[in-house]
């Protein structure tokens, strides 16, 4: 592809000043504002020859994050993406050598719904953070382009934060979206994937099971079931994620949608999508499209 040298290194600015140091630096930065009604906050990177390229990006919205991702080898950049305004989340990254990483060479920023689905249908991963996090009801997502086509290969899910080391060195990307999210419980429930760039490995189809009636018949379909509970701690239905191995699509992609826009855009666009809420309780409705 064009422009297919990996991205070196990131960085963030929060006021005029460093954005004149990070230019004269060499970097390059997207010109979209990350943080709605607070500071104005642009995402940098830069392209360094014989430089190790970044394989993973992840986000930490509440400290309980950090640690994990600290303790994995993880770089964070100290700039609030949302610096005065709700959530504090911060951006880290990682050079990674295992056969889950594959270099990223591209990155974009979307602002609302009617943006996602081309870059989706387009092979770009969408990062399950929203760094608009509880500041306004703009969603901002990043979009990573990677170096070789690649697709998921294996969904975990955890219910708190003593596996994220583990998680993160295992090679396995964090949705950096509670699928808990506002729905009072004590739990952070996560998705997690691990990407290969082996089409035979992929999996085919993804869907929600929220009754028990929902099981027996993605069972009897030849589902597998994810044995997390994403409706952990809220005294709900149980929500189960099913994938298959089997078939003839290979899931390039996946995301979590809060935003209700999303919910017609996606399918509109051909991207399947289960409409059915992983957030079965008080909080968010969240649903999944997957391409």
């Amino acid at each position: 592809m064009a422009n297919a040298q990996p991205i070196t290194t990131l960085s963030v600015s929060t006021c005029r000043g460093e954005k004149q140091i990070l230019r004269a630096q060499g970097y390059q930065f997207i010109n979209v504002n990350l943080n709605e009604g607070g500071n104005r906050v642009f995402l940098w990177y830069k392209k360094e020859s014989g430089k190790r390229p970044v394989t993973r990006i992840e986000f930490s919205f509440t400290d309980k994050m950090k640690s994990g991702l600290a303790e994995a080898g993880y770089e964070v950049i100290n700039r609030d993406l949302n610096a005065g305004v709700s959530d504090h989340i911060f951006l880290w990254y990682f050079y990674g050598s295992t056969e889950y990483d594959m270099p990223i060479v591209d990155l974009k920023l979307t602002k609302g719904a009617k943006e996602e689905p081309v870059l989706m249908n387009d092979g770009w991963e969408r990062l399950g953070c929203d760094l608009n996090r509880n500041a306004s009801r703009t969603t901002i997502y990043l979009w990573v382009k990677r170096e070789k086509t690649s697709y998921i290969q294996e969904i975990a899910g955890t219910v708190d934060f003593s596996s994220d080391k583990q998680m993160f060195e295992l090679g396995y990307t964090r949705v950096c979206e509670d699928t808990n999210r506002n729905a009072g419980g004590k739990n952070y429930v996560f998705l997690w994937y691990r990407r290969t760039t082996d089409k035979k490995k992929a999996l085919t189809d993804l869907n929600i099971s929220t009754s028990r009636q929902d099981e027996s018949k993605l069972q009897n379909e030849g589902y597998k079931k994810l044995n997390v509970d994403l409706n952990t701690g809220n005294g709900g239905n149980v929500v189960y994620l099913w994938y298959k191995k089997e078939g003839d699509q290979s899931i390039q992609a996946m995301a979590l949608l809060i935003n209700p826009d999303a919910w017609i855009e996606y399918p509109n666009a051909g991207i399947n999508f289960i409409d059915k809420n992983l957030n079965k309780s008080i909080g968010w409705k969240i649903s999944i499209a997957y391409k």
